[in-house]
């Protein structure tokens, strides 16, 4: 009874979020409604080989040859036996919470421990999580279908607090949060945004550092780190599968480095992605006072038409134009929203650098700094190639304006600082009042300054690519739509301007009341709660809205077949692969849903498969879909043979082509080389240049190229007569059977994608394969008639979940046994 009397407060807090997080979603949540969208549908098609292995056999599959030809399922459908443990875990953290108010409770839950172990009295604790979790950013993600994402970053701030915990003294239970939230954050299996916060860690155990230093108590400090080091050794073994196997992908996905010299070598990075490519995404400068005020730049790239005070301003005779239009001007190639902290937020974090003291304080403004920084991208490349080039697996990632998270981590924690410190010493807003109004002038102020002159202080309210398309439209209607354009887009920024600035006002009121003993702190405390909640629960709801919830069976049924399919899978040949002409191709898994696809959708596909998307397959579906056209659809006037050789190599049977009203039409290649076949001749290269450029000359059908290093396992090649043959006799997506005959013998090129961890045997006796074609698998084999199994079960997978279930039992001991030393301790204290 002592007990829940003690945490009764904590067990109300949860209850609240909970109530918080089931009230955004309604009725979404109370109709049985889901978000269903691009990120986490797309994942389907891509998911149901192995879905459907897994059903007819109970097994998991570690390859799938649904999407780009094949590849590997480790960042496509991660699944461990060793996980299902954690899984559970995490469902009963989320207390079994419906999907979409789970996230949101999570969000919450997470801020909440955190400022609890910074020792924050609950009730500040509850504004905190509130202020935190609903960060614009945070709800975006989920209308984007981010869900990796999303649970990244609700596990970090508990994980955090583990940490915390380490250095404050409380070294068990330190180890045992880190070690808990660190296995669920590596769970939730989004490298990026687990990154991103290591650089908040780093600052926050700096500070640690120099108040160690400071105190001369570095015993403690040496403490707390290795408290931190232990439960992060377990998180990293709880997770060793996902994560070793995620490592051994990448350096053969596009975030590892090509092994290609390309021409302009300095838009290159060790990572293997371009600059242009990691950076496209970049944060504008002025774009960063959407911190502030969330319409700085417009807002989400929606149609303009569909804001009503933009269209107070809106000159009818362009209203069709106004239709094509975004809501967003800044110069990324699109956005889902804005990052918005919230604007009183803003107020705090500000006084906070003035009357927060310690070390922590100046960690948490350069982590903001920085984010900032890093954000802006290609518009600060000199910092950013400086972090490209010199910080390790920083250029591995993609989007550099999402490392705001860090920022929208620092900004709360440092604001709610600030108010823990009024709430502590009252007096504060007496003897640092000039620091109170130099915030409010730095954040109010400049809400009024943008609102009464916006063309002074932003000039570009069109984006330079909306200038460039805006040109076709004829000279006498140019100017007066382009006016009446930047009329409308400063209505919905000052608008927002004084948004933010009545919300900061209302704020400054509370404080008020509560220096002159209006209030008391409860009720300012629940006062900034509900402010800050109305505040961004607005914003949110601009970007997560419940018009875009649908019916759960829009999910849960099969995606349809349509008349094209249906011709294409009668064809009951084992394995043959489908190239949709008719899609966005390499944008897309709808396609893998009923076929094995040439295309496909994932961020880090095979790095040398999306070389020759770039070098020979996007040009040979170009000259495909010109070829058709002229031929009227007629493949025997086609020269399949020299204008797609490389889809020929990669067993692509059937095109599917566009018609009218959206329909299509399936189209059979004549020219395919099916499923494997012997060449006569292997050229050895000296590097990847060379054998890609290689492939644009030889006769594929007949002729492969190699690099050097595979010489050993392929030998000489032998020329062939027709008795050669090659045939699939059986299919899996990870293990493939074939029965070769050959009077010579020779070199077996098979049309599926290299990678390592494939092994072969012939019959049943092992032999090494080789990689040929820049991309596929081959063998060598004696003339007769032979067994060949090309099978991808990885050792590794055993080898990591053996030390994951030592991870668990070693993190079961310690939890006993801080249980075990706290029931002593309270026992001892009962005795006295």
């Amino acid at each position: 009874m002592k007990a829940f009397k003690k945490y009764l407060l904590d067990i109300l807090a949860v209850v609240i979020f909970a109530v918080i997080s089931f009230v955004y979603f309604m009725p979404a949540d109370m109709d049985g409604r889901i978000l269903y969208r691009h990120d986490s549908s797309a994942g389907v098609g891509a998911g149901r080989e192995i879905s459907q292995y897994r059903e007819q056999t109970g097994e998991t599959s570690r390859w799938t040859n649904s999407v780009f030809g094949g590849m590997p399922t480790y960042q496509l459908a991660p699944s461990y036996k060793s996980t299902t443990v954690l899984n559970e875990a995490v469902s009963a953290y989320h207390l079994w919470l419906p999907e979409n108010v789970w996230y949101v409770f999570a969000y919450l839950l997470g801020f909440y421990i955190l400022l609890r172990a910074f020792d924050f009295r609950r009730s500040l604790a509850a504004l905190g999580a509130i202020i935190w979790a609903f960060s614009s950013y945070f709800f975006i993600i989920i209308a984007a279908g981010h869900i990796w994402k999303v649970m990244a970053l609700a596990y970090l701030p508990p994980m955090i607090a583990g940490i915390v915990l380490s250095f404050r003294g409380k070294y068990l239970w330190g180890l045992v949060l880190t070690g808990l939230f660190g296995g669920f954050e590596i769970l939730a299996n989004h490298v990026q945004m687990t990154y991103y916060y290591l650089f908040i860690i780093f600052f926050m155990v700096l500070a640690y550092l120099a108040e160690a230093i400071k105190n001369k108590t570095m015993l403690n400090f040496w403490k707390g780190a290795a408290a931190c080091a232990v439960g992060a050794a377990i998180a990293i073994s709880l997770n060793l599968s996902n994560l070793y196997h995620t490592w051994e992908y990448g350096q053969e996905s596009m975030r590892g480095k090509s092994e290609l010299v390309k021409k302009n070598s300095a838009n290159q990075t060790d990572s293997g992605l371009d600059r242009d490519y990691i950076t496209q995404w970049s944060y504008g400068i002025d774009e960063t006072w959407t911190l502030l005020i969330p319409n700085t730049k417009g807002g989400a790239s929606m149609p303009l038409s569909q804001n009503e005070i933009a269209m107070k301003k809106a000159d009818p005779q362009f209203m069709q134009v106004y239709q094509q239009i975004g809501q967003y001007w800044g110069e990324q190639p699109g956005t889902s929203g804005p990052v918005y902290v919230g604007a009183f937020v803003m107020l705090l974090f500000v006084l906070g650098l003035f009357i927060v003291k310690g070390p922590m304080k100046w960690a948490l403004l350069a982590a903001t700094i920085l984010s900032i920084l890093l954000s802006w991208g290609r518009n600060f490349m000199g910092f950013t190639d400086f972090f490209l080039d010199y910080v390790p697996m920083y250029a591995k990632f993609r989007t550099v304006a999402s490392i705001l998270v860090i920022a929208e981590f620092t900004i709360p924690l440092l604001a709610m600082m600030a108010l823990k410190k009024i709430v502590d010493e009252p007096e504060i807003l007496t003897t640092k009042m000039k620091w109170v109004w130099i915030s409010f002038g730095l954040t109010a102020g400049f809400c009024a300054l943008f609102a009464l002159m916006p063309g002074v202080f932003f000039s570009d309210f069109i984006s330079s690519s909306e200038l460039k398309a805006l040109q076709q439209i004829p000279a006498e209607y140019l100017n007066p739509l382009m006016s009446n354009l930047i009329s409308m887009r400063q209505a919905m920024f000052t608008s927002d301007c004084w948004r933010s600035f009545v919300i900061i006002l209302i704020g400054m009121v509370f404080l008020m009341l509560y220096k002159y003993k209006k209030i008391g702190d409860v009720y300012m405390i629940v006062g900034l709660a509900v402010l800050c909640l109305i505040d961004m629960w607005q914003i949110n709801k601009r970007y997560l809205y419940d018009d875009m919830f649908v019916e759960k069976s829009q999910r849960e049924a099969p995606q349809p077949m349509t008349e094209t399919d249906k011709q294409i899978l009668r064809d009951k040949s084992l394995d043959y692969r489908v190239l949709n002409l008719a899609s966005n191709t390499f944008n897309e898994n709808e396609t893998s849903y009923y076929h094995k696809s040439i295309g496909g959708y994932h961020a880090a596909k095979l790095r040398r498969y999306q070389e020759m998307i770039d070098a020979y397959i996007s040009p040979e579906m170009q000259k495909l879909m010109s070829a058709v056209s002229k031929s009227n659809g007629d493949m025997t006037k086609v020269n399949g043979d020299s204008i797609f050789p490389v889809l020929n190599m990669l067993n692509a049977k059937y095109f599917i082509l566009p018609l009218q009203d959206g329909k299509t039409v399936p189209l059979q290649n004549p020219y395919v080389y099916g499923n494997g076949w012997f060449v006569d001749h292997v050229d050895f290269v000296d590097n990847a240049n060379e054998e890609i450029a290689a492939l644009g000359k030889l006769n594929l059908r007949h002729q492969a190229v190699a690099d050097k290093k595979f010489q050993e396992q392929l030998g000489q090649s032998t020329v062939q007569d027709q008795t050669s043959i090659v045939k699939l006799t059986s299919y899996k997506p990870n293990q493939l059977e074939y029965q070769v005959k050959s009077g010579k013998g020779g070199i077996v090129v098979f049309s599926e994608i290299y990678y390592p961890g494939w092994t072969a045997t012939v019959d049943g006796s092992p032999v090494e394969l080789g990689r040929v074609n820049y991309i596929l698998r081959a063998l060598k084999v004696k003339a007769g008639s032979h067994k060949i199994v090309l099978s991808f079960f990885p050792k590794s997978v055993t080898e990591t979940e053996t030390i994951a279930y030592v991870a668990y039992i070693v993190l079961i001991l310690i939890i006993g046994l801080g249980v075990y030393i706290e029931w002593k301790r309270k026992k001892q204290l009962s005795n006295m």
